[in-house]
């Protein structure tokens, strides 16, 4: 119990910067965000869409992604996100501060031999 109610605190802490780094290998709408994060993780990171749909609306009044609706083949349309240079900028400084955080997290939580 305790072990999942952690690792979603976790994922909710990191949400945007994993949405970040999957829209800085090709735009993407949401559903395929939610498969995409999932497949990436080897099924370690899922989430539902009342966790993705308003990340993504903040991330793009932040300025950080963009939406813009796309029409299949079909005629259905979806709304496809892209990063922004101001995302690309914020998943920067993001990775850089993940780095140092997982760094000193190692240092701290690994045994010495």
């Amino acid at each position: 119990m305790m072990r999942g109610n952690y690792l979603t605190q976790l994922l909710k802490g990191n949400t945007d910067v994993l949405i970040l780094s999957l829209l800085e290998r090709e735009p993407m709408y949401g559903h395929q965000i939610m498969e995409q994060l999932e497949d990436s993780s080897a099924g370690f990171f899922r989430v539902s869409e009342g966790t993705l749909y308003p990340a993504l609306y903040r991330l793009a009044r932040e300025g950080l992604i963009r939406g813009c609706w796309s029409k299949l083949p079909s005629g259905q349309e979806r709304k496809v996100y892209t990063l922004t240079r101001k995302g690309e900028d914020r998943l920067r400084d993001c990775r850089s501060t993940w780095s140092g955080f997982a760094a000193a997290m190692n240092l701290v939580t690994t045994q010495a031999d």
